[in-house]
């Protein structure tokens, strides 16, 4: 064999390689086109169907008033939203930053993160039962929002602790001991420099747990109750949206009514979301300012 034939026998196999690079990326780059597109289709699909059938059923419906009201509901998951968000929040943040921020590699600190792992990963219904036992029953605080709240604060608090923690770990160390070598102590400089600079971080772990909390059933269902009408009071039972949406559709109830209870559950979650996606670009433009 020549030269020749050997240099034209080196270049076919060269493009030969070439082209089958070429048809791997090309397969791959589709594969995950059409991953993205698939996920987004069924996401939009399921937006568009509850709502779509919420709108035209609420036409239906007295929604405002009368037995089929579900303002009354609203409330009560606007009330026990925050009260879950005001007893997680600070307990959360503060247990991340002692994480973060002065807890070494000792027994105990394994032993505490292995336990918000594992809180993490515990089913809904048996935080549910224990917050039965323990708030409804033990403390006789009986079937309440503020039973729920409590039982709900301990079902976040890993989401906020974790995400808190992970935004910690994203401010540059060089932040931190520029503020320390002005003068300012480990504590002011953790208050001052290190939380307004994962603000946005923490603000993504309230949104999480709003989320969570919002969407859950198992564990208000056995704790807050379902009683459909307004709490007035902390110590009152009530019934969440995702607990009314829970009966209509398994006692079918009314399938209108749950398709409406769906529909404003979706929007009330774009909305908690819009507003802390709007604060966390505000923080971000100020620390960029400063």
């Amino acid at each position: 064999m020549t030269d020749k034939s050997l240099q034209l026998t080196g270049k076919s196999l060269q493009r030969n390689q070439i082209n089958i690079k070429s048809l791997k990326e090309k397969f791959i780059k589709g594969l995950i086109y059409f991953s993205v597109f698939l996920t987004f289709g069924i996401v939009l699909w399921i937006l568009v169907h509850i709502v779509f059938n919420g709108f035209v059923k609420a036409n239906k419906m007295n929604i405002l008033s009368g037995d089929e009201s579900i303002l009354p509901i609203l409330m009560n998951t606007f009330y026990i939203v925050v009260l879950a968000v005001f007893i997680s929040t600070p307990i959360g943040i503060w247990t991340a930053i002692y994480l973060n921020e002065y807890a070494g590699k000792s027994k105990l600190v394994h032993l505490i993160r292995f336990a918000i792992q594992s809180l993490a990963g515990i089913p809904s219904i048996i935080f549910g039962l224990f917050g039965m036992i323990v708030f409804v029953v033990g403390l006789n605080l009986n079937w309440s929002i503020l039973s729920g709240a409590l039982t709900l604060s301990i079902m976040i608090l890993p989401i906020i602790i974790k995400t808190t923690e992970e935004a910690l770990k994203t401010v540059p160390l060089s932040i931190r001991e520029g503020s320390l070598a002005l003068g300012a102590s480990k504590l002011r400089t953790i208050k001052g420099v290190v939380i307004p600079s994962a603000l946005p971080g923490i603000i993504i772990s309230i949104i999480l747990s709003i989320g969570r909390i919002v969407g859950e059933t198992a564990a208000v269902y056995l704790t807050a109750g379902m009683v459909p009408r307004l709490a007035g009071s902390p110590l009152e039972s009530g019934r969440t949206l995702s607990v009314h949406l829970y009966i209509l559709a398994k006692e079918g109830v009314s399938f209108e009514s749950a398709y409406f209870t769906a529909t404003i559950l979706v929007i009330f979650i774009l909305f908690v979301n819009m507003i802390s996606n709007k604060l966390a670009k505000k923080y971000n433009k100020k620390l960029k300012g400063n």
